[in-house]
């Protein structure tokens, strides 16, 4: 789904050296904590790895949202623990419950390739 809704708000991950990701921010997953993060943009970070998740920091406080300690492939997941927006772009599971705030929509291999410090810029599309 390429145009925006009121509930889905497409989004682009631009990867320094790697490409770029396309996504969706879903709000009724997380209202408040996909509001935040929509005030937030456009915004960047540099990359940490856990197991097949990439993660970074984002200048969001938010406590737990609807938060779960599972995730499938491809969900864009809010961290409240670190205040980081994470990815999960193979079969690894987070290390504490996560807030599910979106979803990948194209080119989620290319997550992949990141390596820990690599930067990354988050913006509506």
């Amino acid at each position: 789904m390429s145009e925006g809704t009121v509930s889905r708000f497409p989004i682009k991950f631009t990867i320094d050296g790697v490409g770029e990701v396309e996504g969706q921010l879903i709000r009724h997953l997380a209202p408040r904590t996909v509001e935040a993060i929509l005030r937030k943009l456009p915004l960047e970070g540099r990359s940490a790895l856990w197991k097949e998740e990439v993660y970074f920091e984002i200048p969001v406080k938010m406590g737990k949202e609807k938060a779960k300690p599972t995730v499938e492939k491809g969900q864009i997941a809010f961290w409240p623990m670190s205040s980081a927006l994470c990815i999960f772009y193979g079969e690894s599971q987070p290390y504490s419950p996560v807030s599910i705030v979106g979803q990948i929509t194209k080119n989620l291999e290319l997550f992949e390739q990141v390596k820990s410090g690599t930067k990354i810029k988050v913006e509506k599309i």
